[in-house]
């Protein structure tokens, strides 16, 4: 059973892929930065999906995109990344032009990243201004915007590089919202940090945290199991039940006339939740995958 829940007024995501059986990569929609790969000459839109042939025969695992950037993960761990690269959230370190100047911070067409190159890759996830991999051994890498109020690096400017966070243990998953970070470790735990705005950490409150800050609510007694990050909204399964905090859409940005942008935490209201709180689809029900996009949610569940 697939449920949705929330308003699509503006959609953060505005370009699609999709991955073929054999690992062939498909890309549509906005392409206004090479975010769909397909090279410098390129229409600005692609209207139907589009194979990026330069990837023929990596064999795409995995691929996240972000708000004008993308990050594909081959089945033998390369990452490669292109599209919009301002705040260095490509991951492939400064770039300079002719003569010294600064050059176009764009990449049209997939390039590997390699400061991974002797790292075997398992997670890749993408934010609006900021990226993130997991290694093999449970390693968190961050690159992109402006770490030291977003991504938990302490005092740090932009890294164009990845950069490895020490705070965590072993990790296994990760989601990146709109300028906030999350993570599920190898014992089912979940960390969060960054920007808080609306309570979308589910810490109980709504200050900024600029280190990795484990979730602790009723429902997580038990392990997490999936992840995901809308804008400023985060969803995720616990034992089978559906959580949702954060942006309800009654608050902020899109906020017009008494007419709410929101829903997408389900609750049956479009308040913020700067918790945890259960999404009650019925009895009998479990909970399987979650996926939130900027201001809405989407999940699949079994019958039990």
């Amino acid at each position: 059973t697939n449920y949705l829940f929330g308003h699509d007024y503006k959609c953060l995501i505005t370009y699609f892929s999709s991955i073929s059986e054999d690992g062939e990569l498909y890309m549509w929609g906005k392409n206004s930065n090479g975010q769909l790969g397909l090279g410098r000459k390129a229409e600005s839109i692609i209207s139907a999906p589009t194979r990026v042939d330069c990837l023929v025969g990596a064999c795409i695992k995995m691929v996240a995109l972000g708000s004008e950037h993308s990050i594909a993960l081959t089945d033998d761990g390369n990452v490669l990344s292109w599209g919009a690269g301002r705040c260095g959230r490509l991951g492939h370190g400064p770039r300079s032009g002719i003569l010294g100047f600064s050059g176009s911070s764009s990449e049209y067409s997939p390039r590997l990243i390699k400061n991974f190159e002797d790292v075997k890759v398992k997670r890749v996830a993408a934010g609006l201004l900021h990226s993130a991999c997991i290694d093999e051994q449970g390693s968190l890498f961050l690159f992109g915007e402006k770490t030291t109020d977003r991504l938990g690096f302490g005092e740090a400017k932009n890294t164009s590089i990845p950069s490895i966070v020490h705070e965590l243990p072993f990790s296994e998953q990760v989601a990146c919202g709109g300028y906030h970070t999350c993570v599920i470790t190898s014992d089912g735990q979940l960390y969060t940090w960054g920007s808080n705005e609306n309570g979308c950490l589910g810490l109980g409150f709504t200050d900024m945290v600029v280190t990795p800050e484990r979730v602790e609510n009723t429902f997580m007694k038990f392990p997490i199991s999936e992840v995901s990050c809308g804008w400023k909204h985060t969803a995720a399964i616990a034992g089978g039940n559906l959580l949702t905090w954060g942006w309800g859409g009654a608050n902020g940005t899109f906020f017009e006339d008494g007419l709410s942008s929101g829903g997408q935490l389900g609750h049956g209201t479009d308040l913020d939740s700067c918790q945890p709180i259960f999404v009650n689809i019925g009895k009998n029900i479990r909970a399987l995958q979650v996926s939130c996009g900027f201001n809405h949610t989407g999940a699949i569940f079994e019958l039990i």
